[in-house]
């Protein structure tokens, strides 16, 4: 294991470093008041309960928690420290790492001010269940009846219930000992979730006199059991009413033969109110090692239920759940030693298992109240004797055992370094390969460990005691728990950043959200289920049909999934209390299915069964089974013929929901449950991405060649190769043509389309987004050394590559374009070529020439420029407001001509290697520009880069989905501390074309003008971090979208509940807006693109009142236009001293606007002010002769500049 091993050179010696281990008390004071997932019976530690003692002061027992270290002074002091420092450092992550952990114990634990009422009400407890009389034997059923119908008691009974043919009958007699056991016991109780309850186990050892030596067959056992603790309830209810609890059953591990009794305060009685404590008692039978049934029966492939269904004729099956049930009615008093021992052999076992229970609460690995993972709820024994196998190592008396490829850790280790072991230990054990025997002090039963693996699917046993601790755990539970290992070791193994901290994201951070979890979910409901092939002895094996029931669907899915994920877990809520009337629990209608895919084979769409001809004629038929009508006998090209399932998958999006659909089909199969009880949200995301259909289907109907992300490529490169074959037409040679459009590298949010006839799409759908290339000339002197020369060649240059396109015939389009409308520089490159070819595709051609850059930074650095005159080229002359110019046009420059192509190429190669992350960016786009973000305050490469930091180095850690991925940035934006520092992607080592490792890479120097932004994004060619966020967000649009994604994030938890509608995610409110602008819905021309697009609006309609007047046949062909994006662009550009606009570039109809707070306050009236003002007073002196922001009036010329597009504006009163 990788570990920091730090080993004490004795036995029998405490080294210095093992000191500095030794806490300085067993419990330390918390605020917390939340609760440990409960143990199985006994749990680590223990004490036995008698009266108590007089005298005790409560201010010295505070005081205990508490310890004064001598302090050191001069050079020692310096020297210890130091060495302190080097301790932490090796035993630990980093100083700052250990200062961590233990400022976060203390707050774990609960406060012992507070456990003074409990206390009493144990002893009470003690006292009464010595008191309580005997109840002589009789007839289950009559004593369920009296219990019933005198105290209004159910007894428990699991089924299958008593029948009057019942020849035994039960009794009660007070327990022979009454211990506390579990966690609390051993103060090593951890802070649940969800405000659950610390958990204090009382174990009550039922009277051997009760029991018989047959009671181990036919759930004899359970019965008495179950009337043992209805009578402990009759008890506290009726002789205990001064306690004043509230009695109720619950079941351990949820299974009804395991029901306990759960007692929790009143809040009437102080004297034993212990509700500030926030904790639960819970009442637990045990068994004592002399009890008469016989240990040796109780071996897992031994048979001790009998169902009526059985055949004599053959071997009775196994029952290896039912015998392990009543094994760990023996494991209270081993356990309570072994937990003794840990303590003592190792230091630092109570730290290390706070520290693993704390990671496993986060994970969903317990009892909380939100989804739980199916197979761990009350499994806190678990961790605590995987600590104690890594500590002492397996057990190598155990015959067949494979122990001696793991060699124990030893005592000797920090608290952090058991931890890492725990997780590293999970992160590459399988538990279904291979069986775990734990050394035991008390020695080793006679197991076989053929036995435990032919019985169980995952084994974890204790020596000592022949109980599986992973007895009911399913292999897909811990598939999760090996990924969450791996995912956390990962996270540990990287250093700090503004947007990532290791130790939260280990310890503090709740991770059990399946949004941000799994790349696919599925709700499912199961109140229509059917228990298909349920086998009534399966059912009594494991205790009930519900049981058996989610066993089965777990082998079901994990066959049929097989290496599609890495782990298809099962969550659900953790089961709740009963009232003593009840006799049954309630079983679970909701579940969610967790997918993590297995990028490799997720998607594929043939599964390939055995041969026709296999000899185990059993491998067929169970193929077949499985699969039913979907199972076919195919050949394929190579000469195979096999049983094979073929999915159906013709886009992109069918594909990634190829999983899913195998779920889908296995419950509709399998248990009758069909798609319409099973909620997936992958659709709901996808029709976020799409046109709507009455428009998709007018391009469809319009061409017959590619469309999409892939028919642009293909258009893009026959457009290179055209213009690389005109070197005779030009008068230089094409050395590059580089892409730097985001539809051309698959991260627009919607796919591009080509348009061949404008006129037959409506006003709402003509917008045809415009493809950006780069033409890069050799080098030649016959460039010009002026800047304004150079624009002008820029223009001569894009003149002859339009007549040379025309001439092909390949371009119906070819025309140069001057200027977009936001910058009147001459030094600023501004040419551009619009081409639209035959297919309806089009592009915008510009021309990069290196030697603009040297001459921008001549004028920056006040440098004379080469063939400039001082008298004629005026407007070049190196002042202030020039420079100014330079700085804008050497930023637009390495923006579009240098940054733009290499940002380009990196995104491409992420989108290649991860197949997810294309869909992660447009989804994250869509949603930042349904809330009128996009573009103007935050640009989409900057999107894109920081979706890359989920995938670049992370190794097999990556989402597998977008929708995973959407989550988890929506989860970033949330929790991202900006105001820290710069976010940091290693973006660049994922292009193959660049080796950033081979040299320092080249960076240009540049500075931002008129830099608002707040966001610092750097990358390897980046690393001032402000290329992409020079001009925003700024500070308030940053806070905005934070909240935003803290509201979404509360929106994605919804999906545990079902709520979760994925199109409320993208609806943006406007009430904090101070105005808002309505368009007119013709003007728009991308509303086709809106989130909730009106159908009405974008159906075609007539021109006039003719029919004939429908469709203009010579409707002109304008790529790119777009009058409301026009007008958003002009208002921002006109008012942005005064107004902050917002605008859904993709088809919103409303413009949002928020005044500059700073204006609406009086101040004296100036010249040139800035702003459009109106005297203020109205005869208050306060006032007179001030101004303020004339608001009428600019809503007014706004709606006069918007004649035409404007329908109208609201503004907020």
């Amino acid at each position: 294991m990788s570990l920091l091993t730090k080993r004490s050179r004795a036995d029998n010696s405490i080294t210095r470093k093992k000191r500095k281990l030794l806490p300085p008390t067993d419990h330390t004071d918390s605020d917390a008041a939340m609760a440990d997932d409960g143990e199985e019976f006994g749990g680590i530690g223990g004490a036995a309960l008698s009266e108590p003692e007089e005298g005790t002061d409560k201010e010295d027992d505070e005081q205990s928690d508490a310890t004064e270290y001598p302090r050191s002074h001069g050079k020692h002091g310096i020297l210890d420290g130091l060495r302190d420092m080097q301790d932490a450092a090796e035993l630990y992550q980093s100083s700052s790492f250990k200062l961590q952990i233990d400022a976060l114990l203390p707050n774990v634990r609960p406060k012992t001010s507070r456990v003074a009422p409990l206390e009493r009400t144990l002893h009470a407890l003690f006292a009464l269940f010595n008191q309580l009389p005997s109840i002589g034997a009789q007839h289950p059923l009559e004593a369920s009846k009296k219990l019933l119908k005198k105290k209004g008691i159910a007894v428990p009974y699991p089924s299958p219930l008593p029948t009057q043919e019942t020849n035994w009958k039960v009794s009660f007699d007070k327990p022979t000992n009454v211990t506390l056991v579990g966690s609390w016991a051993n103060k090593l109780s951890v802070k649940g979730k969800d405000g659950a309850s610390y958990g204090v186990d009382l174990a009550l050892e039922m009277p051997d006199e009760l029991f018989q030596e047959k009671d181990y067959l036919n759930y004899r056992f359970f019965h008495k059991r179950a009337f043992f603790i209805a009578c402990i309830a009759d008890a506290i209810q009726t002789k205990g009413s001064k306690l004043d609890l509230e009695v109720t059953y619950t079941c351990m591990s949820e299974d009804p033969r395991l029901t306990v009794l759960e007692l929790r305060p009143r809040k009437e009685n102080a004297d034993y109110d212990f509700s500030s404590l926030n904790a639960h008692i819970r009442i637990i039978p045990t068994l004592s090692p002399t009890s008469p049934m016989p240990l040796h029966r109780l071996s897992p492939l031994s048979s001790n239920v009998r169902s009526a269904s059985s055949d004599s004729t053959t071997d009775p099956l196994s029952t290896p759940l039912y015998n392990n049930a009543i094994l760990t009615h023996f494991t209270s008093q081993p356990f309570i030693l072994a937990a003794l021992q840990l303590k003592k052999t190792s230091l630092a076992f109570p730290d290390a298992l706070t520290l693993l229970r704390l990671w496993a609460n986060q994970r969903g690995y317990t009892s909380g109240g939100s989804l739980c993972v199916h197979g761990f709820q009350d499994k806190g024994l678990f961790w605590g004797e995987l600590l104690g196998m890594l500590i002492n190592g397996e057990d190598t008396r155990v015959k067949g055992s494979r122990s001696k490829k793991r060699k124990p850790l030893g005592g000797g280790l920090s608290s952090y370094q058991l931890f890492r072991g725990a997780l590293d230990f999970l992160g590459t054990h399988d538990f279904g390969k291979e069986g775990v025997f734990t050394r035991s002090a008390q020695g080793s039963s006679k197991i076989q460990p053929g036995d435990f693996s032919r019985a169980h699917e995952a084994v974890l046993v204790d020596s000592g005691t022949m109980v599986n601790l992973l007895a009911d755990t399913p292999l897909n539970s811990l598939d999760l728990l090996k990924a969450d290992a791996r995912k956390t070791l990962g996270s540990l193994d990287q250093q700090a950043s503004p947007g990532f901290d290791p130790f939260q994201e280990s310890f503090l951070q709740d991770l059990r959200d399946p949004s941000s979890r799994f790349d696919a979910v599925i709700r499912v409901d199961l109140s229509s289920a059917q228990f298909r092939d349920l086998s009534p002895h399966d059912a009594l094996d494991r205790g009930s049909a519900a049981h058996a029931f989610m066993s089965s669907l777990n082998k079901i899915l994990r066959r049929g999934l097989g290496n599609r994920t890495t782990a298809a877990a099962i969550l659900h809520p953790a089961s709740s209390p009963r009232p003593l009337t009840s006799t049954e629990p309630t079983n679970h209608r909701f579940i969610h299915i967790g997918l993590i895919y297995d990028d490799e084979h997720a998607f594929r769409v043939v599964d390939h069964g055995p041969s026709p001809d296999e000899a185990d004629t059993e491998v067929v038929e169970a193929f077949r089974h499985l699969w039913g009508p979907k199972a076919e006998l195919r050949r394929f090209q190579d000469g195979r013929i096999t049983e094979s399932v073929v999915w159906d998958a013709s886009t992109v999006d069918e594909k990634a929901r190829i999983p899913t659909n195998v779920v889908l089909f296995l419950l509709e199969h399998h248990f009758g449950i069909g798609e319409e009880k099973c909620h997936t949200w992958q659709r709901e995301y996808d029709l976020l991405l799409r046109l709507p259909s009455v428009v998709s289907k007018l391009f469809a109907a319009g061409n017959s060649g590619a469309i999409g992300f892939g028919g642009a490529r293909q258009a893009a490169e026959g457009l290179i190769k055209l213009i690389r074959g005109m070197d005779e037409e030009l008068p230089l040679l094409v050395t590059s043509i580089s892409a730097t459009s985001e539809s051309l590298r698959s991260t627009s949010p919607f796919a591009p389309v080509p348009m061949k006839a404008p006129s037959a799409f409506p006003e709402t759908g003509k917008y045809q987004p415009v493809l950006q290339l780069v033409i890069e000339f050799e080098k030649s002197s016959r460039w010009p050394d002026d800047l304004v020369a150079i624009q002008t060649t820029k223009l001569a240059f894009l003149e002859h590559v339009a007549s040379a396109l025309l001439k092909t015939g390949h371009a119906t389009i070819a025309r140069v374009c001057v200027g977009d409308g936001s910058s009147m520089s001459v030094i600023e490159d501004q040419a551009s070529l619009e081409v639209v070819t035959t297919e309806g595709w089009a592009f915008a051609l510009r021309i990069s020439h290196d030697r603009e850059l040297s001459l921008l930074e001549r004028i920056i650095k006040n440098k004379p420029v080469p063939g400039l005159a001082a008298a004629g080229q005026g407007i070049l002359e190196s002042s202030s407001a020039n420079v100014q110019d330079a700085l804008h046009a050497k930023f637009t420059l390495l923006q579009r001509f240098v940054h733009g192509p290499r940002h380009h190429r990196a995104i491409a190669a992420l989108c290649h290697t991860h197949p997810a992350y294309a869909g992660t960016v447009r989804l994250v786009k869509r949603w930042i520009a349904s809330h009128w973000l996009l573009d103007l305050h935050i640009l989409p490469e900057v999107v894109e880069v920081m979706c890359a930091h989920l995938f670049v180095g992370r190794g097999s850690l990556v989402p597998q989905s977008k929708e995973r991925g959407f989550a988890l940035m929506i989860k970033f934006f949330k929790d991202w501390a900006w105001e820290d520092g710069a976010l940091d992607v290693s973006l660049y080592d994922q292009d193959k074309t660049v080796n950033v490792h081979e040299k320092k890479p080249k960076t240009i120097a540049y500075s931002a003008p008129y830099s608002t932004g707040v966001w610092r994004v750097s990358t390897e060619f980046d690393k001032q971090g402000k290329m992409w966020t020079a001009r925003g967000p700024d500070a308030v649009v940053s806070r905005r979208l934070r909240a935003l994604a803290g509201a979404a994030w509360e929106g994605l938890k919804g999906m545990e509940s079902g709520e979760l509608k994925v199109a409320t995610l993208f609806q943006h409110p406007v009430a904090d807006y101070d105005f808002v602008i309505q368009l007119q819905h013709d003007a728009v021309p991308r509303y086709a693109q809106n989130v909730a697009p009106v159908e009405e609006y974008l159906l075609p309609k007539r021109a006039g009142k003719y029919a004939n007047l429908l469709k203009q046949a010579n409707a002109p062909h304008r790529p790119g236009f777009d009058p409301a994006g026009m007008f958003f662009a002009d208002l921002q550009r006109i008012y942005k001293d005064s107004i902050l606009f917002f605008y859904d570039s993709f088809g919103g109809d409303r413009i949002g606007g928020v005044w500059d707070i700073k204006l609406k306050q009086p101040r004296p009236f100036r010249v040139l002010g800035g702003f459009s003002s109106m005297p203020l007073g109205d005869g208050e002196k306060d006032k007179k002769g001030t101004v303020g922001l004339n608001e009428a009036a600019i809503l007014g010329e706004i709606e006069r500049l918007g004649s035409g597009i404007v329908k109208n504006i609201q503004a907020r009163t």
